[in-house]
């Protein structure tokens, strides 16, 4: 199986298609944020897997996250998901993961992602400090 997109989504929703066919709207796909207050934090992003499995695979999988502070294999873990998942071979599933990462600095993590013991993609998320109230104003 092969991960086609793995995303940082404010929200989704499917939708039925003349085919029969599906649609996914994504909205709200950041690869920032600002941290809710000063650090340390705990944030929650969304991520979303969209994942194929080709018509001669047996449609199993797991699709596994991990988040680490690098893109070393081997740097600290804040967080690690595993969710199994059956598609239909031939056809397309999506996974969300909802990480809870208690940061302790500004600055970029990254999500490894994959398919069972397939390669890894990497989805950079960068922590920005809080905006103060005078920044949010539209200038006038």
């Amino acid at each position: 199986m092969h991960i086609v997109a793995a995303l940082f989504i404010d929200t989704f929703e499917m939708k039925a298609a003349p085919g029969p066919s599906t649609r996914i709207d994504l909205s709200g796909v950041f690869f920032s944020m600002v941290a809710p207050s000063p650090v340390p934090v705990t944030i929650e992003p969304h991520l979303i897997g969209l994942i194929f499995c080709p018509a001669d695979e047996p449609g199993n999988g797991v699709f596994e996250v991990v988040f680490r502070k690098t893109l070393d294999p081997e740097s600290e873990v804040l967080a690690r998901q595993a969710s199994p998942f059956t598609v239909e071979p031939g056809k397309f599933t999506y996974r969300l993961v909802r990480g809870s990462l208690q940061l302790s600095e500004y600055g970029q993590c990254f999500a490894h992602c994959r398919v069972g013991q397939g390669p890894w993609t990497f989805v950079p998320l960068t922590l920005l400090p809080p905006v103060a109230d005078e920044q949010l104003q539209s200038p006038q």
